[in-house]
């Protein structure tokens, strides 16, 4: 028997594809910025100018400059590519290999297998993305790469129990029941059934992570252990801009803000996606 829900009003209604659209402007903003980059800049990002170094808000330089003269709104513009580059990789690690694992796990009739799949993901839980970084970059040297497959592995564990949470579901369902009385395979079962049934749940935890990507992209940059010079990242612009704290503020204040934003961005956009795409929450927020 279902559970009948409330339905939304209007109000709900409005709040909720305020919060989606708000954050899919926010993404929106942080793409356009770093598609524009791939074809102009205000300037060179790696050309130093000492003549313009630390200087403030103006016409020829929106967000001022660095201590070595580097145009700030340059450097924004080129971080998002990182930030972006990093999110995409590391979310695709985790859900290539996370989403099959759950679906494995929720899917199998062997009790041990599942077992042994969720014990050695509740391990991997154990270690965060910036134990992980710290290991890679002993090992293969600080740089995007490392970050990027260190922040991927550690978010494994989400997407293997969003998977397997889902993949429980839906083979308790009538379909899949009579898929088997079909003689169907279990991969079979998956391809057709299981994963579009669960995209749903997948997508709203791709987005999720990815302002974990983002967060943990910059903390990395930030140590020294993440995007390695003269590539700019909003990470390292922080980290650089210690120093001039008391003088100017706004070297920090820039990189921050657009790392709050893509942050809030991607969680506001999944949080509207949650809501599109879960049909009991459609029912009643």
């Amino acid at each position: 028997m279902t559970v009948p829900t409330a339905p939304t009003t209007p109000t709900r209604r409005r709040a909720r594809d305020l919060t989606f659209l708000v954050g899919l402007a926010l993404v929106a903003l942080i793409v356009l910025m770093a598609l524009v980059s791939l074809v102009w800049t205000p300037y060179d990002a790696t050309t130093p100018d000492p003549a313009a170094r630390l200087q403030s808000g103006s016409a020829e330089h929106p967000m001022g400059t660095d201590r070595f003269g580097r145009d700030t709104l340059t450097w924004i513009m080129l971080g998002a590519r990182i930030t972006l580059l990093v999110g995409v990789v590391s979310v695709g690690i985790a859900m290539v290999i996370g989403v099959p694992l759950g679906v494995l796990a929720g899917m199998t009739r062997v009790r041990w297998l599942s077992g042994l799949i969720m014990r050695g993901n509740d391990l991997l839980l154990a270690f965060p993305a910036l134990l992980l970084a710290i290991v890679f970059s002993a090992v293969f040297g600080a740089g995007t790469v490392p970050a990027m497959i260190a922040i991927g592995i550690a978010a494994i564990p989400a997407f293997a129990r969003v998977a397997r949470s889902g993949t429980l579901q839906i083979m308790s369902r009538e379909f899949v029941s009579a898929a088997r009385s079909a003689n169907r395979t279990s991969l079979q079962i998956a391809l057709q059934h299981v994963l579009p049934n669960i995209a749903g749940l997948v997508i709203v935890q791709a987005s999720v992570t990815f302002a974990l990507s983002v967060l943990a992209e910059a903390g990395l940059s930030f140590l020294g252990l993440g995007t390695q010079p003269p590539i700019p990242s909003w990470g390292r612009m922080l980290q650089e801009s210690q120093q001039f704290l008391g003088s100017r503020p706004e070297l920090a204040i820039w990189p921050g803000l657009f790392i709050a934003l893509a942050v809030l961005g991607f969680n506001l956009m999944g949080d509207g996606l949650r809501d599109r795409l879960d049909p009991t929450l459609r029912g009643r927020s």
